[in-house]
């Protein structure tokens, strides 16, 4: 596992969950996702592809704002590199 990477999905949720731009039920599932991604029940991989999955749900919500869907896709891309690594 890349550490330095892990951290850094972790901080990006951080931000999206405190950011009042977008909606509060994002700012929630960004909360929710990062408790997943820290839970060690599943393994790293099946962790990111559930958190990607339920991110992605989101960048087709019309309520979140084109800097929130940049921003899902950004941690959605690093949850991918994550996974391979």
């Amino acid at each position: 596992m890349n550490q330095n990477l892990f951290n850094e999905v972790i901080q990006l949720l951080d931000e999206l969950s405190q950011d009042v731009s977008v909606p509060k039920n994002v700012r929630k599932i960004a909360l929710d996702s990062k408790t997943k991604l820290n839970s060690q029940k599943d393994s790293l991989d099946l962790r990111c592809a559930k958190v990607i999955s339920t991110l992605d749900d989101l960048t087709n919500d019309p309520n979140v704002p084109s800097v929130g869907r940049t921003f899902l896709y950004t941690i959605i891309s690093k949850l991918e590199a994550l996974s391979k690594s």
